[in-house]
C-alpha cells in the first residue's frame, strides 16, 4: 500500500495541474495561434470549395452542349423523316397524274423532299 499511496498523490498533482489556469499571455497566444490555424484551414476549404464549383459547372457546360446537339439531331432527323412520309404520299398522288403533269408534281415533291434534308444537314452542321 506504501507505494501506491504516492503514485495516487502524484497523479492527484497531475490532475490538479491540468485543471488549473494558464496566464493571460498564454491564453492569448493560444487563441491567436487557434484562430491562425483555423482562418488558413477555412481559406483552403474555401478554395477546394471554389475548384469543385468551377469543375462542376465546366461538367455542366459541356453535357449541355452534348444533350443540345443530341436533341437537335433528333430534331432534324425527325423532320426528315416527316419529310420522307410526306414524299411518298405526294408522288403517290402524281400517280393519278399523266405526262408532263405527274413530272412537275413529282419534281415539287422531290425538291420538298430535298429542301428538308438541306436544313436538317445545315441544322446539324450548325451544332458542330
Amino acid at each position: 500500500m506504501r507505494i501506491s499511496v504516492p503514485f495516487t498523490a502524484l497523479s492527484l498533482l497531475a490532475l490538479a495541474a491540468c485543471n488549473s489556469a494558464q496566464s493571460p499571455v498564454d491564453v492569448k497566444h493560444d487563441v491567436a495561434t487557434a484562430s491562425t490555424a483555423a482562418a488558413e484551414k477555412d481559406a483552403k476549404a474555401n478554395e477546394a470549395q471554389a475548384d469543385v464549383n468551377s469543375a462542376a459547372s465546366k461538367d455542366l457546360g459541356e453535357a449541355t452542349q452534348k444533350a443540345d446537339a443530341k436533341m437537335t439531331d433528333a430534331a432534324a432527323d425527325t423532320a426528315v423523316t416527316l419529310a420522307e412520309g410526306k414524299h411518298k404520299i405526294a408522288t403517290a398522288k402524281c400517280e393519278a397524274m399523266a405526262g408532263d403533269a405527274q413530272k412537275a408534281c413529282r419534281d415539287v415533291a422531290d425538291a420538298a423532299l430535298d429542301m428538308a434534308k438541306a436544313k436538317a444537314k445545315a441544322s446539324k452542321a450548325s451544332q458542330g
